[in-house]
């Protein structure tokens, strides 16, 4: 979602909320903790409102990574990329030293490192271009989704239909060159790893500041908002930097392992194909023991399942409580079209590159992975082309502004 857009729909009313969303996202949010509580387990239902907690926040900061690509790329506005700087600089500080220990709390955790191969450049690629089509990341999809953007319904449809494609492809994908999976806290140990993270972050502040303020003279902040309230938002970036990066390290926790998204949406598309007696055990990609197991086990039973159910009500809460739950059902013939190609090539990228901007980039950062900067240099690559894809689509890109 744009968040300049949203800025632009504040008024200075009192606050207002819609009740009947607000009552209707907290009654299905309740027998959703509780129907997991029973029949999963307590740490499951945990994570449910981890997941909650994690669309609250998104939605309340409209912390979009698309938009902060878009904006950089096209206009040389940089808020919402200092805002993931600083995000990965508190995720980096929380979990490393966490992954060094190889437990927290007495839970054994693990991040995810995955190989740098030529599978990660091209779905990287892929979903960066996607995410300028399809409207959205996979945080971004959701949040919007969970918060009345109808056209993301249609993004997410697709996506999970690229998902299941990429699962079946990848292979091939991965038999072609990689390197081994490289792990910066392994190989220097967290507290130089930490020092090499947190100075590329500060460095690519700075760039980012500097190319702001020569194009606009001024710089957007990331703490301050006007004519915002806590209630109707958005809040400052910061704020949502700053949540993000912990409730990841609460998901460590919990889970064992970092925040992701994608993996479930192949699993949808699985069990949907299933039902209709599809015999995806067949399939590439889908006869694995592990993905096996998981479409026979109940969708309540997988954690990133339960955590985006959870995103997607927690945003759908705070739209209420802003009073902005205002679905539109039409949506044009061209932004439907970019909706679908952009959501094929999210899902499809995402299971070529070991993940999408939460589970490859931001979480692949913080578990010290190398995957994690080779995905942002191919993803902002892919968004840079999306730049030139969009206005084919009716789709709005910002045209640089001159210095003030």
């Amino acid at each position: 979602m744009n968040r300049s857009a949203t800025l632009s729909r504040q008024t200075p009313d009192k606050p207002v909320v819609q009740i009947p969303v607000i009552v209707g996202a907290l009654a299905l949010m309740l027998v959703l903790a509780a129907v997991i509580n029973q029949t999963v387990s307590t740490r499951m239902a945990l994570l449910f409102a981890t997941g909650s907690a994690l669309g609250i926040v998104l939605y309340y900061a409209m912390f979009g990574f698309t938009s902060a690509f878009r904006v950089l790329l096209a206009d040389g506005r940089s808020a919402g990329f200092r805002a993931q700087m600083v995000m990965l600089g508190v995720a980096c500080l929380l979990i490393f030293p966490a992954l060094a220990n190889g437990s927290l709390f007495g839970q054994p955790v693990t991040g995810f490192v995955s190989p740098l191969s030529v599978s990660v450049a091209v779905g990287a690629f892929l979903f960066g271009l996607g995410m300028q089509m399809g409207g959205g990341c996979a945080s971004g999809t959701l949040f919007a989704a969970g918060g009345g953007n109808t056209r993301m319904f249609v993004t997410l449809l697709f996506f999970v239909v690229g998902s299941v494609i990429g699962i079946t492809h990848l292979g091939w994908w991965q038999s072609l060159p990689a390197h081994a999976p490289v792990s910066l806290v392994k190989s220097f140990g967290w507290p130089l790893a930490l020092l090499l993270n947190v100075a590329v972050f500060a460095t690519a502040y700075r760039v980012v500041v500097r190319i702001e303020r020569s194009r606009h003279g001024v710089v957007e902040p990331i703490l301050t908002i006007r004519n915002a309230t806590w209630l109707r938002g958005p809040w400052p970036l910061l704020a949502g930097a700053v949540g993000l990066a912990v409730l990841n390290f609460v998901t460590l926790y919990l889970a064992g392992r970092p925040w992701g998204i994608t993996s479930a949406f192949g699993l949808w598309g699985g069990m949907a194909l299933q039902a209709m007696h599809v015999p995806i055990e067949t399939w590439s990609g889908y006869s694995a023991p592990a993905m096996q197991q998981a479409l026979a086990a109940p969708v309540l039973a997988d954690t990133t399942s339960v955590m985006d159910f959870g995103i997607m009500l927690g945003a759908l809460l705070s739209a209420g409580m802003a009073c902005k739950f205002k679905p539109e059902w039409s949506i044009s013939g061209r932004h439907f079209l970019a909706s679908a190609i952009g959501g094929l090539l999210l899902g499809y990228g995402a299971r070529l590159a070991y993940g999408c901007n939460i589970g490859a980039f931001f979480s692949g950062i913080a578990s010290g992975s190398l995957h994690g900067w080779m995905w942002i240099v191919f993803a902002l690559i892919g968004n840079w082309a999306g730049l030139f894809v969009r206005p084919l689509f009716n789709l709005p890109v910002p045209v640089r502004a001159s210095a003030c």
